[in-house]
């Protein structure tokens, strides 16, 4: 067995398995709070060329190649790290970005820490390469933490670095085709001593670009075998530590603690499967969650991971990427999603690609049902900026929620999660298009005290909702609008329970209706959880 990177006395929670599953269970505050915002901002938002163009840009014939030559030259002499002097957030507000976000209904915010260019965002001791150095020569992570904390909302970082080693392999590659097919691209020959006199003097470019464990090999002579050998080799999501590399798993460890320990974050976010770097993850998780029972008196952190196996799910918060979960589940879990692409992308702005206000909402909605939260990115310019078209969409976001988020606030799962002719099939991946798919005749419930809260994902032609889940169940009392004492209309028939909606409340959204009565709001039993 590897051995503990961390080790001390015996704690309530131990680095391993068996300990996190026995122990932990999802904070209330996580569970209350259904909605959060998320700045995944690095400096490969600078070219606005989209998601992971620290490693494409050294992908022949990539969109992010292109862009790179014509743009900033060829990757041989201008890799990546030259982007990290561009990335200066002149503008960037902090606060006021907070203050929209908490117009907009989030109850929790996130920070990128890190991404899988393994550059910093903070005041990093064991890493040179962080943003208090170079870039924007400022303590991101700080003062995202600081302002979203004085708003009172919960504070969350997210750590992408542990695939670096593999990720951004790339960069030790070359072209295998044209003029200059065969020269290794920038990070296979600079040198620390080479920074001297430059903005990076004193930096070393091995230590960011992580060292060459799985360099493309010499001799291949077309983009196609070269993308084959990428795919089958550096692209594989490994999740262990690199065995060429003993020295990662321990820097990111270090790196990791000292995130945790200087922010004292509420909620960790890995963009990994299970956990990273094997022993490593269990190491940090544990310390994180001894250092929340530390602080608080209690544990109130959050760490999520993606494809958490069932058996593992009640040690962690299970997260889907840009999808749902199928059925409700019998643990917490998060789905996160972007507006757009994850780094900014010109081209999605000018396109009109951005989710609407409809789409986020209701899937808020189909997430809340299940047992779940929703943290949405909202794209950053390198300058620190969103666009007018974003602003716009978490505006109305706002709007509705304002209205409407005490429905969803604080609620636990019904014992049925909807009903309606749309079908949201369940994994990572599988969100569909900018718009919604639902409509009014589908239906999500939660409940929260004796009341059962019915979320409709679209407004009804005729004015009338009609909820064939409460035809007959409990003794139906009233029905409201949230935070509005005024009763609806409403009957029962064989069919459904048919609310009448006053006219002036009409969205393109939809409506959130709170149900009280006798014997409604009984909480899922286990046959209604799906796996």
């Amino acid at each position: 067995m590897p051995r503990p990177l961390y080790a001390a006395r015996r704690l309530a929670f131990e680095p391993n398995w068996p300990s996190l599953v026995a122990g932990y269970q999802a904070p209330d505050w996580f569970r209350d709070a259904k909605f959060g915002i998320w700045a995944h901002w690095s400096a490969q938002c600078v070219p606005e060329q989209g998601d992971w163009y620290a490693r494409e840009m050294y992908l022949q014939g990539s969109r992010a190649y292109r862009h790179h030559v014509a743009q900033y030259g060829h990757p041989s002499q201008v890799g990546f790290m030259e982007m990290y002097p561009r990335w200066t957030a002149q503008r960037w507000d902090p606060a006021r970005l907070l203050d929209l976000y908490t117009r907009a209904g989030a109850r929790y915010f996130m920070a990128l820490a890190n991404h899988h260019d393994n550059f910093d965002s903070y005041a990093s001791t064991y890493h040179p390469w962080n943003s208090t150095r170079i870039g924007p020569k400022r303590d991101l992570v700080g003062e995202w933490s600081r302002l979203a904390r004085q708003r009172g909302l919960r504070f969350g970082v997210s750590n992408h670095s542990a695939h670096s080693w593999h990720w951004l392999q790339p960069a030790y590659g070359y072209d295998p085709e044209g003029p200059l097919a065969g020269r290794r691209y920038d990070a296979a020959w600079l040198t620390k001593a080479q920074g001297s006199g430059t903005w990076w003097d004193g930096l070393d470019p091995q230590q960011l670009y992580t060292g060459p464990t799985m360099k493309m090999p010499d001799g291949i002579r077309s983009i196609a075998a070269a993308n084959d050998w990428h795919e089958k080799n550096d692209r594989v999501w490994n999740e262990n530590p690199p065995t060429a590399n003993p020295d990662f798993a321990r820097n990111w460890f270090l790196r990791c603690r000292e995130l945790i320990e200087r922010y004292r974050p509420d909620m960790l976010y890995f963009d990994n499967f299970a956990l990273p770097l094997g022993q490593a993850g269990l190491d940090i998780t544990a310390h994180f969650y001894n250092c929340s029972i530390d602080w608080h008196g209690r544990n109130e952190a959050v760490v999520t991971a993606k494809g958490t196996p069932a058996d593992r799910r009640p040690g962690i918060v299970d997260d889907v990427e840009r999808g749902v979960h199928d059925g409700i589940q019998p643990y917490p879990f998060q789905t996160d999603t972007c507006l757009g692409q994850w780094h900014y992308d010109r081209s999605v702005y000018e396109g009109n690609g951005y989710k609407t206000p409809a789409k986020v909402i209701h899937t808020l909605c189909d997430v809340a049902a299940k047992n779940g939260n929703l943290m949405l990115s909202v794209p950053m310019r390198g300058d620190g900026t969103i666009d007018d078209k974003e602003e716009a969409i978490v505006e109305a976001i706002g709007v509705w929620m304002g209205r409407y988020g005490a429905a969803i606030y604080g609620t636990r799962p019904w014992h049925l999660f909807g009903e309606g002719p749309t079908k949201a099939s369940g994994g990572d991946f599988n969100e569909g298009g900018r718009n919604s798919p639902f409509t009014a005749r589908d239906i999500r419930y939660v409940r929260k005290g004796n009341a059962v809260h019915a979320l409709v994902l679209g407004w009804p032609e005729d004015g009338v909702v009609r909820l064939p889940a409460l035809a007959s169940r409990g003794t139906v009392t009233r029905v409201t609008i949230p935070n509005d004492a005024a009763p609806l209309v409403f009957r029962r028939t064989a069919d459904a329970l048919e609310v009448e909606l006053p006219a002036a409340l009409r969205n393109a959204i939809g409506v959130a209706l709170v149900v009280n009565g006798a014997g409604l709001a009984q909480p899922p039993s286990r046959s209604d959880y799906s796996a």
